[in-house]
């Protein structure tokens, strides 16, 4: 016989009545039984009974068992998913005093509900009016995570800048509230007191992860981070490994075109003098900071105005990554030094943006110039065609630093003297891997359309034009091998 159906008023009676039952478990000690009470009774459907899930979830994330705060944090991030009204939401949230508690689950945890807690956290900032719980209008809320991480451990502050750099990717409008409220100078702190490596490398990997999200610099860079950066790149009682990190957060910082808008140039100035200084400690040779160093460089250089300040400031610190995208005084050095010098010249910019104003261009031939000079190789060319030479993942880069660099007519005369590296570029079998099919035709079509826009039109060029040209309308997939049919074999019967 079927059951009848349930009335609106049985079901919140029902839902109250659980609810009640499961704090009882909760006093009792009756733990084991609560995550399956709350189960059955609580994931199903609650979107639709707001407060009585939210007086089940309080209790939850009072308990004293693991596995029922986890379900606590878990029924959170379930009910703010299927919630449809932000007000009803915000309302039952300060009601039940639900975020402070999820604030202790987050600083108090253990690191899997941590996790869990944050990431309802970051889900509620996504509400339009969530925000507002964890950052209000007036700014007397009840929990103020200032205060929060000066009263709490070590471990709970990475965790509270781990929140921050969570909810900084949010939005810009939580950007902002984070800004306002003060909250980035919490890595300051963090990353002055460097007496604990440990705890100085998880406050780098925090701010790290922060400067990825693409508006970060505009308010990273009205802090004292870039100076302390700085400081801690030129601390040599710091570990080469937090060093390596400043470096790459440095150039992460700078690898936007507004960034030189807005900083102060004599803080530029003295991160360049502090990575030419790390580049030329060759005592050290320190593998993982010199290839930061280079990385950073080419972060810096992806911009027309990074490029150009690296060009023409005093430090030279271009110089450094043309002469180890040559030297092969290592694979991994000169793999970023390749991959920046690429970024330098241009590769990843917009086409009118590739060249440089005067000086900076002049710098960069003379630099490219110089080098080959004081190498066995001599010229240009022939030191490209080293690096075409070598093994798959350094020929990539060196695609990408002919793709830059052959916008000048400079560069572009040394490779078309150099009939060898034609013959490579347009090899349809050169490369095996999609990655480097890829940036092979996109040097190829790098050097074609600097050849139509040039003023090199001579006859001896015209079997060079022609493999281009075909190598480009062929594509980067396509190659010359032909396609075997299979043929029909007759055997005949063996007779017995």
């Amino acid at each position: 016989m079927e059951a009848p159906a349930m009335e609106p008023g049985e079901m919140e009676a029902m839902l109250r009545a659980a609810a009640e039952f499961a704090v009882r478990l909760m006093y009792l000690g009756w733990m084991k039984l609560l995550p399956h009470a709350w189960t059955k009774y609580f994931l199903r459907d609650m979107e639709h009974h707001f407060c009585q899930a939210m007086a089940f979830i309080q209790a939850g994330l009072l308990a004293n068992s693991k596995n029922t705060r986890q379900l606590a944090c878990k029924a959170v991030i379930h009910l703010l998913d299927k919630a449809g009204d932000s007000a009803v939401v915000v309302d039952t949230f300060v009601q039940h005093n639900l975020y402070p508690l999820l604030m202790n689950c987050l600083t108090e945890g253990d690191e899997e509900i941590s996790a869990i807690s944050l990431d309802g956290i970051k889900r509620l900032a996504q509400i339009p009016k969530g925000i507002e719980i964890i950052f209000p209008p007036n700014g007397q809320g009840s929990v103020q995570l200032h205060k929060v991480a000066a009263q709490s451990s070590s471990m709970a502050r990475i965790r509270i800048l781990s929140l921050v750099a969570k909810l900084f990717a949010v939005s810009t409008y939580t950007a902002t509230a984070i800004y306002d409220s003060n909250l980035l100078s919490l890595f300051e702190d963090e990353i002055k007191d460097r007496g604990d490596m440990l705890k100085t490398l998880s406050a780098l990997e925090v701010l790290y992860e922060l400067v990825e999200h693409p508006h970060s610099n505009i308010f990273l860079l009205k802090t004292n981070l870039l100076q302390l950066m700085v400081d801690v790149i030129n601390d040599s009682s710091a570990d080469s490994i937090v060093r390596s990190r400043a470096t790459l957060i440095s150039g992460r910082l700078l690898s936007s075109a507004d960034a030189f808008m807005t900083i102060d140039r004599n803080c530029v100035a003295n991160l360049l003098l502090a990575i030419d200084k790390l580049l030329k400690m060759e005592e050290s040779q320190n593998t993982d900071e010199t290839e930061s160093a280079l990385e950073a460089l080419g972060l810096i250089g992806t911009t027309s105005a990074g490029a150009c300040l690296l060009l023409t400031d005093s430090s030279n610190a271009a110089r450094h990554v043309v002469e180890a995208s040559f030297g092969r005084q290592g694979r991994g050095k000169q793999l970023a030094a390749l991959h920046a010098f690429g970024s330098i010249s241009g590769v990843d910019r917009q086409e009118d943006q590739i060249k440089l104003d005067n000086q900076a261009e002049e710098r960069l031939k003379r630099f490219v110039y110089t080098t080959a000079r004081n190498s066995p190789k001599l010229t240009p060319s022939a030191l490209l065609l080293s690096v075409l030479q070598q093994d798959p993942d350094i020929r990539i880069t060196g695609y990408r630093v002919i793709s830059g660099l052959v916008a000048r007519e400079w560069c572009l005369m040394e490779i078309c003297s150099k009939l060898d590296i034609i013959n490579l570029v347009t090899d349809p079998k050169m490369e095996m891997t999609k990655l480097g099919m890829e940036a092979r035709h996109d040097c190829c079509l790098a050097i074609s359309k600097a050849l139509s826009s040039s003023h090199l039109h001579e006859p001896s060029l015209s079997e060079l034009i022609g493999k281009l040209n075909e190598a480009v309308k062929r594509g980067p997939y396509l190659s010359e091998r032909k396609r075997v049919e299979p043929q029909p074999v007759v055997v005949p019967a063996e007779r017995f």
